[in-house]
């Protein structure tokens, strides 16, 4: 009897762990319970690093470029790194933010006002730390080849055995996936609307895919995305996808939730009226809340959204370098914006 019961007991031990292996799958993420009660952020915090304006006369300058800082319960990353190689690195620095503890970096595309910085601020923050920025994390399509009059144009062609000579590792994304706890990456985002917010004046380049040469739409693009209690927080470089199209990804494949906020850049500064009607429309049906349109948002796009969603001057800004958004106070534009 007494062996029968031990082999019982054995039986259901096995059953349990098994059971729990199911649950987890590989590495031990729990991915049935993502799906149906995505975790949640708490505390995040965001602080643009490069962008056209200069919102503080303290320090920051302005570039064409976009970079910020997020930090989401006490971890932080960075989303992308600027135009010149030094901006964001020398525009950190007197904004008191310290990026040597960083390890991850975002590249939203491969535009070089968004990757231009990669490699001073790795090899600058490496001296600190041989760990800072060693993470990048991208689309995938990012190093495809743009050819034009037989030139390369794809500057990620020539930083990624560079980056990687020094120590970096880059990860590649083609779907949306949760990078820390409530914390996701869109990856490429499918183009359901005809937004075509990769070309102004219509003018595209060329990408050369597994299935031939096309029109480059930035098929990498993405975006982040943070799961909070108020709803989604959506930190874009340019919004090539499309800010409809990015949201109405993240709202299907992440979390059905309402758009709390929309920070970066947006690409919205070529739209005519009745796009960028729409756009306002759609955003509005969403839900959004705060509003910072930074690089190529446009300056006159984002007054439009903010009187067509009903936005007030503190929640619907344009952004300038050292502004910020915080989950519990807002944003904060700094003199020049505000």
């Amino acid at each position: 009897m007494k062996h029968c019961l031990i082999a019982f007991a054995l039986v259901l031990a096995v059953s349990s762990i098994l059971a729990s292996n199911r649950l987890r799958g590989p590495a031990g993420a729990d991915h049935t319970q993502t799906q149906q009660t995505p975790k949640t952020v708490r505390s995040l915090r965001v602080k643009v690093l490069s962008t056209m304006l200069s919102g503080n006369p303290n320090g920051g300058v302005g570039e064409w470029g976009f970079a910020a800082i997020v930090e989401a319960d006490g971890q932080r990353i960075l989303f992308d790194t600027g135009a010149r190689p030094d901006t964001a690195l020398k525009n950190a620095k007197e904004l008191g933010v310290e990026l040597a503890n960083v390890k991850d970096v975002i590249l939203s595309h491969n535009h070089a006002d968004h990757t231009n910085g990669l490699m001073t601020l790795r090899r600058e923050l490496a001296k600190t730390n041989p760990t800072a920025l060693a993470r990048a994390h991208v689309g995938k399509g990012i190093f495809w080849n743009r050819p034009s009059n037989s030139v390369e144009t794809n500057v990620m062609v020539k930083i990624k055995p560079e980056y990687e000579g020094a120590g970096g590792v880059f990860i590649e994304y083609n779907e949306p996936k949760e990078i820390l706890p409530g914390v996701w990456l869109t990856g490429p985002v499918p183009r359901v609307h005809l937004e075509r917010n990769w070309s102004i004046g219509g003018t595209t380049g060329r990408v050369k895919t597994p299935d031939g040469l096309v029109e480059d739409t930035l098929p990498e693009d993405m975006s982040l995305v943070a799961v909070t209690d108020k709803g989604l927080v959506i930190i874009s470089g340019c919004g090539h996808a499309g800010i409809v199209n990015t949201l109405e990804h993240a709202r299907q494949k992440i979390k059905a939730a309402p758009v709390y906020a929309a920070l970066g850049g947006f690409h919205l500064l070529a739209l005519d009226d009745e796009k960028l009607n729409w756009t306002a429309g759609k955003l509005k049906e969403f839900g959004l809340r705060n509003f910072l349109g930074a690089h190529c948002t446009g300056i006159e796009a984002v007054y439009r959204i903010r009187q067509q969603v009903g936005l007030s001057r503190q929640s619907c800004v344009v952004g300038a370098v050292g502004s910020s958004f915080d989950l519990d106070n807002g944003i904060d534009p700094l003199m020049l914006a505000r």
